[in-house]
């Protein structure tokens, strides 16, 4: 279905236009979180500051641009999507909530949920503690001291307010996914990204220079390639052939039919970048803390090393390194060739030419092995991509970078499923 006949359907029918209408206000009051921000801060020297902050600088992209503003948003969805990963990785490690998620089926998930949101309240305090020290103190020699200034009061009043914030777009980002048009978070963020595209837009009006038309078709060229990437590689799967034997159950014959299991090729989605940015925002948030300390020594080294992490060459590399070992660890997380394969014999399956059991276990793993190697080299050169093109050109505009292109790519063609899906189950009830 073409995206315009398929926008006409989605609105001709009353419920699921009601559903969009209650997504875009949802999303208009996290605009307008976002653009509510605490007392007793100047945006100039805000601005100076995450312009010369990588790290921060693309977080504050993913939260729609509430971070620079020192808004209610500040933290977006990041409390609860760092809490949703470290409840997935607990699940894996901890029996328990293992045993909770499989056996016990919808009520298993709802406690689970419940956990997270739970884990996402002082996993925001923290954030939102680190963010407002760091911004207190000030990159470099403390620039941004003065401007924030929070007395203890102020300062706890600051991390309850903001922390609020994100538990209420947690709240939106969950009433969103209750509408069945798409999930809520990853909606949060495609916003937030897609509303600095106009600023970005405006920095290269800005600095529009003549001389440079070649520069500009070049960025054109690279953004349409890597798009066209971005879609071939989240859509990209392997398919493993898979048979069933014929068996007779209740007088019946059952089995006999060949099918196909998909392995994707970026199986773990963004979630590498995310863990690799969170590794990467520790050391320069450690070195900050000290970079004002009355010890000439650690400050020294302090300074050296959050200097080191905003040289873009080494960012660059040590980014790159970490998305592609994230990924690999994600999906050996997520993706058990033991369970696929115990799964597959319990059901009478079996792959053509290999034998159940520990051989398709060995065949399951080498077969992730090498298409998790595609997908990770991938992630890590859209990750690092912005600072190539910035690094040929000494363009700074267009900021929103691979990271951002590949987040709204994802959700649009996991949001267009989930439309076609409601759509399609439409048509069988009307048949």
């Amino acid at each position: 279905m073409q995206p315009f006949a398929r926008f006409v359907a989605l609105w001709k029918a009353p419920d699921l236009r009601k559903r969009v209408l209650i997504i875009v206000g949802l999303l208009v009051v996290f605009r307008i979180a976002s653009h509510i921000p605490v007392p007793g801060i100047e945006a100039e020297s805000l601005r100076r500051f995450f312009e010369g902050n990588n790290l921060i600088g693309l977080l504050n992209i993913f939260s729609g641009g509430g971070l620079s503003r020192l808004s209610l948003a500040m933290l977006g969805v990041g409390p609860y999507i760092t809490a949703s990963i470290v409840m997935q990785l607990l699940t894996v490690i901890i029996p328990q909530l293992e045993l909770l998620q499989r056996e016990e089926g919808e009520a298993g998930r709802q406690k689970i949920q419940m956990y997270t949101r739970l884990l996402a309240v002082p996993l925001g305090i923290v954030q939102a503690f680190g963010f407002l020290t760091i911004l207190q103190r000030g990159a470099s020699g403390g620039a941004l001291g003065a401007k924030l200034a929070f007395t203890p009061v102020e300062m706890f009043l600051t991390i309850i307010t903001v922390t609020a914030g994100s538990i209420l777009l947690m709240w939106i980002g969950e009433l969103i996914t209750e509408q069945g048009l798409g999930n809520g978070a990853s909606l949060i963020i495609f916003v937030g990204i897609i509303s600095q595209v106009p600023l970005s837009l405006q920095q290269t009006i800005s600095l529009y220079d003549p001389t440079k038309i070649p520069v500009y078709l070049v960025f054109a060229a690279i953004a349409i390639v890597v798009t066209a990437g971005v879609v071939f590689v989240t859509e990209a799967q392997r398919n493993i052939p898979v048979s069933y034997a014929k068996r007779v159950r209740g007088g019946k014959l059952m089995g006999g039919v060949s099918t196909h299991l998909p392995l994707r090729v970026n199986q773990a989605g963004v979630i590498p970048i995310i863990f690799a940015l969170s590794l990467l925002l520790f050391p320069g948030v450690i070195a900050q803390f000290f970079a004002s300390s009355g010890n000439a020594a650690i400050a020294s080294v302090a300074r050296s090393v959050v200097s080191l992490f905003n040289n873009s060459a080494f960012y660059g590399i040590f980014y790159f390194v970490l998305v592609v070992a994230f990924t690999y660890f994600y999906t050996a997380v997520t993706f058990d060739p033991k369970r696929i394969a115990e799964h597959l014999q319990k059901q009478g399956g079996f792959v053509p030419g290999i034998r159940p059991g520990a051989a398709t276990i060995k065949y399951l793993k080498q077969v992730t092995n090498h298409i998790t190697l595609a997908g990770a080299v991938f992630l890590g050169v859209i990750a690092v991509l912005p600072l190539v093109a910035q690094g040929f050109t000494k363009m700074n505009a267009l900021t929103v970078g691979g990271t951002g292109l590949l987040i709204v790519v994802s959700v649009i063609l996991e949001t267009m499923k989930q439309v076609d899906a409601q759509l399609t189950m439409r048509e069988y009830e009307n048949t």
